[in-house]
C-alpha cells in the first residue's frame, strides 16, 4: 500500500462516502491524513465512517438532487480551509430497469443525480481549486460492457466520461486535472446482499483476465493515486480497475 506524504493536509471533498467504494475512499484518505469532507443521504453511516477516522473526516447530510444543498456543503467547506485540492464524485444509483419499464421520470431523475450532480459539484469547487488540484468522476465499467437492462445508467456513466474530457481541457491551463475511473463489479455491501450470487461470481470470474473479486479498498488506492502528485502527467483520462473485464 503506498503512502502519498503530499497529501497530508490536503482537502478533499467525497459524495457518496457512507457506505461502499465511498466509505472506502474516506478512510483511506484520512489514513493519509487528509480532510476529507464527504455528504451523502444516509446519515446514520455517515456519522458512523465519521466516527471512524478520528477527527479526520467530516460529514454533512446532502440531497445531491438538490442544487442548493450541494452549494452550501461546498461552500462552507470553502468558508473553514479557503480552497478545495480534490473533488471526488463517486455517488450514483445503479437500478436495473428495462427500457419499457423506465418512465421519463426514472430518466431524468438518474441523469440529475447521476451526471448532474457531477456539473454542480464541479461548478462551485472549481473557483476555489488551484494548481495541483484534482478532479476524480467515476464512470464505470459497464460503458464498455453494456448491461441489458441498464440502458439509463450506462448512458450517465458515458456522460460523465464526455464531461471529465472537455472538462480536463477546460481546466487544465489552471494546472487542474480531471480523470474518470471506471471500477469493474466491486464487491461492496450492497452489492453482496443485492446482486452477487454464486453464479454471478462465477460470471464475474470468468469474465476477468485476474479472476480476483474486486474489493471497494482498491479503488480507494486508485483515487489516492490519482489525487496524489504521482498521477500529475495524468488528466483527461478513464482508468478502467476492472482486473481486464473490459480487454477481454
Amino acid at each position: 500500500m503506498a503512502n502519498y506524504p503530499e497529501l497530508n493536509g490536503k482537502i478533499t471533498l467525497v459524495t457518496g462516502g457512507a457506505a461502499g467504494i465511498g466509505a472506502a475512499m474516506v478512510k483511506r484518505f484520512a489514513a493519509e491524513k487528509v480532510k476529507v469532507h464527504f455528504c451523502d443521504v444516509d446519515e446514520n453511516r455517515g456519522r458512523q465512517i465519521q466516527s471512524d477516522c478520528a477527527g479526520l473526516a467530516a460529514f454533512t447530510r446532502v440531497d445531491l438532487l438538490k442544487e442548493n444543498q450541494i452549494e452550501r456543503w461546498i461552500q462552507g467547506v470553502v468558508r473553514i480551509h479557503g480552497r478545495i485540492d480534490c473533488l471526488i464524485n463517486n455517488a450514483a444509483a445503479d437500478p436495473r430497469i428495462e427500457l419499457n419499464k423506465t418512465s421519463s421520470e426514472d430518466w431524468d431523475r438518474l441523469f440529475a443525480r447521476n451526471l448532474k450532480a457531477y456539473f454542480l459539484t464541479s461548478r462551485t469547487a472549481v473557483p476555489h481549486m488551484g494548481n495541483g488540484s484534482a478532479i476524480i468522476n467515476f464512470s464505470s465499467v459497464t460503458v464498455h460492457t453494456a448491461p441489458a437492462n441498464m440502458s439509463a445508467y450506462v448512458a450517465t456513466k458515458a456522460g460523465i466520461q464526455g464531461f471529465t474530457r472537455s472538462l480536463a481541457r477546460e481546466v487544465g491551463p489552471r494546472g487542474i486535472r480531471v480523470n474518470s475511473v471506471s471500477p469493474g463489479w466491486v464487491m461492496t455491501e450492497r452489492q453482496l446482499e443485492q446482486f452477487v450470487t454464486p453464479a454471478v461470481k462465477r460470471l464475474i470470474r470468468k469474465s476477468q483476465c485476474v479472476p480476483d473479486l474486486i474489493q471497494p479498498e482498491e479503488i480507494a488506492e486508485v483515487a489516492l493515486f490519482l489525487a496524489s502528485d504521482s498521477s500529475r502527467a495524468i488528466t483527461g483520462q478513464e482508468i478502467l480497475v476492472d482486473r481486464g473485464w473490459a480487454h477481454s
